[in-house]
């Protein structure tokens, strides 16, 4: 396979897992926040039908996982790309706390905000913006702070 269409293969492929990405998260009902935040209230009503969502991706990520564990690469990558580091610094966990907060507040987490957008939703929409104003001041502010850190 040329690394043209190597490259074409792997855009079609990571299109199509999105759309059923999207439709999966659609279907589960995380693209709704009222389901999220009655899911993430544990003392008033709360819907624990988003655990089966959650059990269903681990169970079929495991079983995947599995199944390439003996493969020495991907069908259309040179290598797997997989995260070697596993400290836990103070950025990745307020990194963590900040998600957690913006989940349980707007009741989105990214996938499933974008997947909402094509129902224009005033919330889906507020959340979107919300996130792609963070990650553009993270991304200013992150090179600042991290030489703040190294020269005191």
């Amino acid at each position: 396979m040329t690394p043209r269409v190597r490259e074409r293969a792997q855009g079609v492929v990571a299109l199509l897992s999105g759309v059923l990405f999207g439709l999966g998260l659609a279907v589960a009902g995380m693209t709704r926040a009222e389901k999220v935040i009655g899911f993430l209230n544990f003392f008033r009503g709360w819907d624990p039908s988003l655990m089966f969502v959650m059990g269903g991706a681990i169970a079929v990520h495991a079983v995947a996982w599995r199944l390439l564990q003996g493969r020495p690469s991907p069908l259309l990558s040179a290598r797997f790309l997989v995260p070697t580091r596993r400290d836990l610094d103070a950025r990745l966990l307020l990194g963590a706390a900040i998600f957690g907060v913006g989940w349980g507040l707007g009741g989105f987490c990214p996938g499933p905000a974008i997947a909402s957008l094509p129902t224009a939703a005033p919330t889906a929409v507020a959340f979107v913006l919300a996130m792609l104003a963070g990650s553009y001041a993270t991304a200013r502010l992150d090179p600042v702070l991290t030489r703040a850190l190294k020269h005191p």
